[in-house]
């Protein structure tokens, strides 16, 4: 519904054609796609894209893969329409994790064995991996953990997640391009996934 009154669509790499589609003809789109350690527009130029056009009357829709809450750079987009004293609105999308546990046929949390859920980010914004990560608390095996983006960082989580107590052979799923024609999933441990 919110597409269909777009006037600027200002996207994500991630966003499928098929979504694309559901704005309204007239719409013009941004491609302001962002892709680890390759071409990518600044966070600092996708909030002036969107301050600029919402300021000057446009019905703007920011839209992004996944929920934008969860590592999808919200706060800094919404502190740039604040500082220009623009009106928003945020819409939730379902996060990676739900839909990668959903296409895998597998709960996020149990009763009795995983009754905590954290996401962590496998990169900081240096593309390496956060040195101020809690491993205690991510290698509790009581503990479902989401990495988000972890492809060039997760062999050197593993192995610290390994030394700080979690068992190698703890069941691991790497998810990729999630609710697309391209998506991936591959069931294995942490040691074999690292």
């Amino acid at each position: 519904k919110a597409l269909d009154q777009a006037d600027v669509v200002i996207h994500d790499r991630l966003v499928s054609r098929e979504v694309l589609e559901l704005a309204r003809r007239e719409a013009v789109f941004v491609d302001v796609g962002k892709e680890g350690f390759g071409p990518s527009t600044s966070q600092e130029a996708i909030n002036a894209l969107i301050v600029e056009h919402a300021a000057n009357g446009a019905h703007v829709i920011r839209l992004k893969s996944g929920d934008p809450g969860i590592f999808g750079r919200l706060e800094e987009e919404i502190i740039a329409l604040r500082a220009a004293a623009i009106d928003f609105e945020i819409i939730p999308g379902v996060t990676t994790a739900s839909a990668a546990a959903a296409a895998a046929m597998i709960p996020l949390t149990r009763r009795l064995t995983a009754r905590r859920l954290q996401f962590v980010t496998g990169h900081d914004i240096a593309g390496v991996l956060p040195q101020d990560l809690n491993m205690a608390a991510l290698a509790d095996p009581q503990a479902t953990t989401v990495v988000y983006m972890p492809k060039r960082t997760f062999a050197s989580l593993a192995e610290l997640l390994i030394q700080n107590g979690l068992p190698k052979t703890t069941p691991a799923l790497l998810a990729e391009s999630i609710s697309t024609p391209e998506q991936y999933l591959q069931r294995t441990t942490v040691l074999t996934l690292a």
